[in-house]
């Protein structure tokens, strides 16, 4: 009899991956979905819906009790909101009602994986050193500071056996954040905000499903930070696409304050429109921060995780994929 595993957010760009690897590690896969959400992407692989209401726990505790999940991978959330309050009751409390339904359900929950993020710890201000586990946290963002909110919820839940994955900058086929990156250079421009030294650090969305596969079967409670395991400084990304797209797009420097402005604008135009901006002023504080090197021995020792792909070989097949299916 297979395992089963529900995955929340799974109609999202890292759930659908989370999805994909699921069943590849023959589990039976139970994809938490909003009635209204776009499934089209979905319709071929051999999974099951449900509708769980995040906002309440004794409705998830029937969830959790009827369908006895042996793990919950927890994906849900939001990485743009309108407020600071909308960040955290969404990332946080749902974090919170989730856990607390399964640590009252009367299923022997095998292991809660929570998909974090490495802006729960926050950047670094130097370019020397790097971002361990032992970081003390100190998020940047609303969208960091919830999601160390929901990291905490999750912790003061001594009963549950969970782990908590902080990844930083995730991309992949389907995402369309960093996407937005890729599209500029192809019409020919590609953008930088002042000119500081920075350092970054990615993760292929497959080797992110994977390492939440991992994590399924790890021992106890625990906490890693992922990444590709490199560090990049902040042209890399666009030296990588240049050569894998044969492009030349013109690369300049855009003042400080000057995007500052142009997020505070777009900030408050959503606002008039009651719709999360995608580039607002927090954003920026994640944009332009001087380093987000990250340590990823642990995961490496615990759990087992080599990641398969560096930026360019993951670029590549991120381009590629684009290409293909005409979103480049």
């Amino acid at each position: 009899m297979k395992e089963r595993v529900l995955i929340t957010g799974a109609t999202g760009f890292v759930g659908y991956h989370l999805i994909a690897e699921a069943l590849n590690n023959n589990l039976e896969v139970y994809a938490a979905i909003r009635k209204s959400s776009q499934i089209d992407h979905l319709k071929e692989l051999n999974i099951n819906y449900t509708y769980p209401d995040f906002g309440n726990v004794m409705v998830l505790k029937k969830e959790l009790d009827e369908n006895k999940y042996d793990y919950i991978i927890h994906a849900a959330g939001v990485t743009k909101a309108r407020s600071a309050s909308e960040y955290d009751d969404i990332n946080a409390g749902y974090t919170m009602n989730l856990a607390s339904a399964a640590a009252e359900s009367q299923n022997n929950l095998k292991k809660f994986v929570l998909i974090s993020s490495l802006a729960a710890i926050g950047p670094l201000n130097s370019l020397n050193g790097v971002i361990t586990e032992q970081t003390t946290p100190n998020p940047v963002t609303a969208y960091g500071k919830s999601k160390l909110h929901a990291e905490e919820n999750l912790k003061a839940i001594k009963s549950l056996n969970y782990c908590i994955l902080r990844p930083t900058g995730v991309y992949g086929p389907r995402d369309k954040d960093i996407f937005i990156f890729f599209r500029q250079l192809v019409k020919g421009i590609e953008p930088y905000i002042g000119r500081e030294a920075q350092k970054f650090s990615f993760i292929y969305v497959t080797d992110l499903a994977k390492a939440a596969i991992k994590a399924l079967h790890t021992a106890g409670q625990c906490a890693y930070n992922l990444s590709d395991g490199a560090v990049y400084d902040r042209y890399e990304l666009g030296n990588i696409t240049r050569e894998v797209l044969n492009i030349k797009p013109y690369k300049f420097h855009l003042p400080v304050n000057f995007v500052k402005l142009i997020a505070s604008v777009s900030e408050k135009y959503g606002s008039l429109k009651n719709k999360a901006s995608t580039l607002n002023v927090e954003k920026l504080k994640e944009l332009m921060a001087v380093s987000w090197a990250c340590d990823i021995e642990s995961a490496k020792a615990d759990l087992g995780f080599y990641p398969e792909y560096n930026l360019r070989t993951g670029v590549t097949e991120t381009l590629k994929w684009y290409k293909s299916n005409k979103w480049l």
